[in-house]
Order: structure tokens, then sequence, then C-alpha cells
């Protein structure tokens, strides 16, 4: 596994003492994870799904505010991290959804459920698993955070252009560019600011999430660029019947309001849309309270922690839909 240098210290610094293993997904593809909080089986397990051209790394925040009292689960997407890149085929929806599985089966005890928190990608991971069995039976509730189900191209707002058609060609191109990053400069801050956060986001901030985001190797952006741009997972939303609640900022330029808002009204079972004020698409790592806050609502109302044996049916159906 690779190992990758990010910001030494601070509240961005990916936090101390995990325990490490390696998941296997489906096809064979071996996934990085970590443990990190109490193993008592009474603390709520919450499992974190990162996003495009981020790492484990992007949840430091996220995981200081909640590992003192829950068992937190992170791993790193394929190709990302330490995770290997996959080989040809193997970058779609269903091996994401794949791999999602793999995680819940293999890091969490029988009969223990989880909360589990998308972020962006992420959040089309726990889309895209949807109806897959591991998700109905060891997911408690989701959370779907800076994310969207389809036409992220057409939707985007990181150029400001009136044009859709011209807008959406060149969101492709410069999301599906396979060119170098490069080294971590003062204009690349200034971009990923621009593009990925809030007006209000701190230097350490943005430090932190450009040195995340320049780690990730380039043909590993562009191929799953290439799969967000064909993305469809509307018909997934309405298959996730467990409690849901839908997080975004309202400065993300990278998938707007429209996308939580439609998300929001196609779940059978949101528990809320919360709306981040002059937050961009780094919301975790932006208000990581605000984040936490909700996953600990989530954990609270419905579960988290490991119960008896499950049964055949599925316990997250409900018939009431809430807003």
């Amino acid at each position: 596994m690779r190992r990758t240098r990010y910001v030494p210290s601070g509240p961005y610094a990916p936090p101390a003492g995990a325990h490490e293993l390696t998941v296997t997904s489906a096809d064979g593809a071996r996934l990085h994870a970590e443990l990190h909080g109490p193993a008592d089986p009474a603390a709520p397990a919450v499992v974190l799904v990162h996003g495009w051209t981020c790492s484990t790394a992007f949840w430091a925040p996220v995981l200081r505010e909640l590992a003192a009292d829950h068992r937190v689960i992170l791993y790193d997407q394929r190709g990302h991290g330490r995770s290997a890149a996959p080989g040809p085929g193997g970058y779609s929806t269903e091996a994401l959804a794949d791999d999602l599985e793999a995680v819940l089966e293999q890091t969490l005890e029988p009969g223990r459920r989880a909360v589990v928190l998308g972020h962006s990608m992420g959040g089309m991971t726990v889309m895209a698993a949807a109806g897959r069995p591991a998700l109905r039976e060891r997911a408690a509730a989701v959370v779907l955070c800076s994310t969207g189900a389809s036409r992220l191209i057409e939707r985007a707002r990181v150029v400001p252009l009136r044009s859709d058609r011209l807008r959406a060609r060149i969101h492709r191109a410069i999301l599906g560019a396979r060119v170098p990053m490069g080294p971590v400069t003062p204009l690349a801050k200034r971009l990923l600011r621009y593009g990925t956060m809030g007006p209000g986001s701190a230097p350490a901030m943005v430090e932190a999430c450009a040195q995340i985001v320049h780690a990730c190797p380039r043909a590993v952006r562009a191929a799953w660029a290439h799969v967000m741009g064909d993305l469809d997972l509307d018909a997934r939303v309405g298959l996730l019947t467990m409690p849901a609640a839908v997080i975004v900022g309202t400065a993300d330029r990278l998938t707007p309001p429209e996308h939580a808002h439609a998300i929001a009204a196609a779940l059978p079972h949101c528990t809320g849309l919360t709306e981040l004020p002059g937050l961009g698409h780094m919301t975790p790592v932006e208000d990581p309270g605000a984040v936490s806050r909700v996953v600990r609502r989530l954990a609270a109302d419905h579960g988290g922690a490991s119960r008896g044996p499950m049964t055949d049916g599925d316990p997250h159906a409900v018939e009431e839909k809430t807003t």
C-alpha cells in the first residue's frame, strides 16, 4: 500500500492510533480500512465513505468529533489513498457498491449495524448500493452529504457560463483531464477553494484539502470523473428505505443544492435536509460539527450499536415519508 503525506498536525491531520486492516471486494480489489474509537459493542457504529480524489484523511475533523464515543470505520475507495487502483473494468458504480458491501460485511461484528455517511462520490456509492443485502441489513441509517444522483456535469456551477451546453462541455473537460495536478501552490489552493469550498474557508482548511486532492493519481482521478460524468442513480434513491438524512452547503458549486432537494424528495424516509449557509462542497471539513450532529442524531434515534440476530424481513422499511 502506498503512503501519502498529508498535513502533519492540527485538526485536519489524520489521527493516529487506528487499527488498520485490508478488506477484499468481490472482484479481489484490496481496500485499506481503519477502525477508530471504542470497541465496546454498545458504542454506535459509523461508516464514513469519502468522495472523489479524497481518502480516509479527509475525515480527520469528523473523526475527532465522533471517535470518543462511536466506533468509526473508514476506508479508502479503490484507487484512492492506500487502496490499489483497479484493473480494466474496475471503475463503475457497481464496483463502488461491491466495495461498500465488503466493508460492511468485513468490519462490522455480526448483528452490528452502523450509520453510513457518504460524501460526494461516497454518497453516490451509498445510492449505488441501495437494495444490496448488506446495506439493507447493516445500515441503521444513511447520510447523503454534498452529493447528487444524476446530471452532475450539467448542474455543476464551477464555470459561471449562461450556456448550459458550453458549461457542461467545459466541466467535462476539466473534471476528466489526465494532466498532473502538480505541487500544492498558492494558485492551486485558490482554484481549489473557489471550486470546492465556501468563501470563508480558513487557509489551514484549504491546505489540508489541497494536500489530499493533489495526492490522488491522475489516472484514477480521470477514470472516476468519466464514471460520474455518466452517472444515473435516480432510480436507486427510492430503494434507500432506511432513515436517511441529506446535507448540502448552499455555496456548493460541484453538487449544488438542487441535487440535495431532489434526493430528499425521492427518499422514502427522509429525516431532514440540512442546508449549511455559505459552505461549499467540502462540508465535512468546512463544518465537521454540523455534519457530526446529524450523524449523532441518527445514531441516537435509529441505532448503530450491536443487536441480536438479523431477521429475514427489512427492519428499516417505513410507509410514511418525512421531510
